[in-house]
């Protein structure tokens, strides 16, 4: 049973640990007016990494899209 409850623990810690992503960056344009954003997905060492450009809020990034020029 104790070797049965550490096998799985440790599967659910691998799989936290490989799911994950991270920001890699962010990038502010040169007018303050849009933000790019990196995110790296752990998978398969960055392999499904993902660029948004973004526009600069008071509130914070707004309107994120995929595969736009800044």
């Amino acid at each position: 049973m104790f070797r049965f409850r550490t096998l799985l623990v440790l599967m659910l810690l691998v799989v936290g640990l490989v799911t994950g992503c991270s920001y890699a960056g962010v990038a502010i344009s040169a007018n303050g007016k849009k933000a790019v954003v990196v995110r790296n997905d752990h998978f398969l060492y960055g392999a499904l990494r993902k660029v948004f450009v973004c526009d600069v809020t008071n509130e914070g990034l707004a309107n994120c899209q995929k595969n736009e020029s800044p």
